[in-house]
């Protein structure tokens, strides 16, 4: 392939709204283009990367045993509606109305449609297991568009679901999709890692995200150099000692004027904040609770709805928190609150706990020497896991600190169970013609999230640094001398040779300068840069050089071997 006849536009400046590197270097390199908010054209170079990452997913999918097919984008809203998720979904999917006044829906997952499918399609347990993929365009009405593709209102997305006969079929299902995207993501050159995650707005009890460490990514995830355990923060898990607080003498009321956040009080009364219980009121599907966590600790919203089975968890509105305490946001506490019989749930945290400070449910007051079981009488059962974890906090599984690192989730996996085969009455007939329910599970790759993953691991000051597995072109075989019919002809037969090994190739036939090809191949980031010229064939060689290897690995070879020198760096 010549530069020349392919649309390639490179910019030496950043775009004004990229702002993690990945995003910047896809335009720059010209990979794609703005279209609108959320929205890109993938341009060819582009076009080449996704394809080569969409070519791995088929090859592990089908490797996998999974049966590529293609489902409808516009999903009718009744699918939705069985499910439940036509409301649960909220404003973050698109929906519209045929000429007809019909509902539809723009496709941001595929569960209904594939379930429905299924179960028209598959009656008897002979037909089981049974997994299906497709790599299809995926819509999220994402309220803040941002970071190029990481977080894009239209997506690129291989989903994949698994039906089985069995909650243990359905395991041996999860665990060949765990393994074909350790596979998918080695084969992309990623380094990625499969954490503990929650299921959310999917459902079902179990999952794994496998997420790529980068200081742009938006999820924390909580690692344990002990025993290898790993979870995004919203199911990461913490132990916590056993308190041994001194007894505390008889509760006191004090006026706290005006302080309303713990930072507030805190400073007011010169202790630390640790020395605080934080209440919170929360409308936990429609009904209020209250919510005590260490004054210095956040409140994880996701193990709160798991903890109290709910499917919706909400700060309370004005009204609600004073109706149920007697006092304004600030000033809320677990002693005595107007509403008798608010339930009060605590942090593991906060068991045996003496000596706090609570809010008095009286506005401007606080209470000082409490003691949780005595003055506020928490239910055993009422204390849990209930914070986000932080840096240093203590791994449930074996005692050692946790670190929180970054990541860009690129992948997840579900276990579904029957959340909707049950909904959509999925059944197949045992070898004794009794109906039963299929177990089910979904997988997701992000494909063109991956693609800039892929770019946020691996670059540098002057651009990507791609892997040959998924660069545009593998070699760029920059041609200094155009005109000259020696130089020509042997980048030609370079070319030939290396295409006739697999190796796909572009040359640099532009005239432009040798800084400004050098400077674009490697903002581009080809796996592999040949020099051809005609000084440097007069001398004798040809220059090879790996993107990633230093100036000083630059390599001169006779063009007869050039070939061969090329394709074993890329081995």
């Amino acid at each position: 392939m010549k530069w020349s006849k392919l649309m390639i536009q490179t910019l030496r400046e950043d775009p004004g709204d990229a702002e993690i590197d990945s995003h910047k270097l896809m335009v720059r390199a010209g990979l794609m283009k703005k279209a609108a908010g959320g929205l890109y054209t993938y341009l060819p170079l582009g076009m080449r990367v996704l394809n080569k990452v969409q070519r791995i997913v088929r090859e592990e999918m089908d490797r996998a045993g999974a049966q590529e097919i293609v489902m409808p984008i516009l999903q009718p809203a009744e699918l939705w509606k069985t499910s439940g998720r036509w409301e649960s979904m909220g404003p973050g999917m698109f929906r519209l109305k045929d000429r007809g006044a019909h509902d539809y829906a723009l496709s941001p997952t595929a569960e209904e449609m594939v379930t429905d499918l299924v179960k028209g399609v598959v009656s008897s347990y002979r037909q089981l297991p049974v997994t299906v993929y497709q790599i299809q365009w995926k819509f999220r009405d994402e309220i803040r568009p941002r970071f190029g593709l990481m977080r894009s209102k239209e997506f690129l997305m291989k989903d994949a679901y698994s039906f089985d006969v069995s909650l243990d079929a359905a395991d041996a299902s999860y665990m060949a999709m765990f393994e074909a995207y350790k596979r998918v993501f080695a084969r992309c050159g990623l380094k990625a890692y499969p954490v503990e995650a929650d299921t959310g707005d999917i459902g079902g009890k179990f999952s794994h995200e496998f997420h790529v460490l980068a200081d742009s990514g938006e999820d924390g995830i909580a690692f344990c150099g002990g025993c290898g355990y790993a979870a995004n923060l919203e199911k990461a898990e913490r132990r916590v000692a056993p308190r041994a607080d001194a007894p505390c003498g008889e509760m006191e009321t004090i006026p706290t004027p005006g302080a309303k956040t713990i930072d507030e009080v805190s400073k007011f009364m010169g202790v630390p904040g640790s020395a605080f219980v934080k209440s919170l009121v929360y409308l936990a599907d429609g009904r209020p609770v209250m919510v005590c966590v260490p004054g210095d600790r956040d409140v994880n919203e996701v193990k709160l709805r798991h903890f109290l089975d709910a499917k919706k968890v909400e700060l309370a509105d004005f009204e609600t928190v004073l109706r149920a305490t007697g006092a304004n946001a600030g000033s809320v506490g677990p002693v005595k609150p107007a509403d008798a019989s608010l339930r009060i749930v605590c942090d593991q945290e906060l068991r045996g706990a003496k000596g706090c400070i609570v809010g008095a449910n009286r506005d401007d007051h606080h209470i000082k020497n409490v003691d949780l079981d005595r003055d506020a009488k928490i239910a055993p059962g009422d204390y849990a896991d209930l914070v986000v974890v932080r840096d240093g906090d203590i791994c449930a599984k074996c005692g050692q600190p946790l670190a929180i690192r970054r990541g860009i989730e690129v992948g997840h996996v579900f276990k579904l169970g029957t959340k909707y085969t049950d909904a959509f009455k999925a059944v197949y007939k045992n070898d004794s013609l009794e109906e039963r329910t299929m177990v089910m599970g979904c997988y997701g790759i992000g494909v063109s999230r991956t693609v800039q993953a892929v770019i946020e691991q691996s670059h540098d000051a002057n651009g990507i640094v791609w892997p040959a597995s998924v660069a545009p072109f593998q070699v760029c075989i920059c041609l200094l001398d155009p005109d000259n019919a020696d130089a020509a002809q042997v980048a030609a037969k370079l070319e030939s040779e290396l295409e006739a090994k697999g190796i796909d190739v572009i040359v640099d036939d532009r005239q432009e300068r040798p800084g400004v090809k050098f400077k674009d191949a490697d903002l581009i980031g080809f796996t592999v840069r040949v020099v051809v010229g005609a000084k440097g064939l007069a001398a004798g060689g040809v220059e090879v050089k790996r993107r990633c290897d230093e100036k000083s690995a630059t390599r001169v070879v006779p063009p007869a071997e050039a070939a061969e020198a090329v394709a074993s760096l890329l081995a």
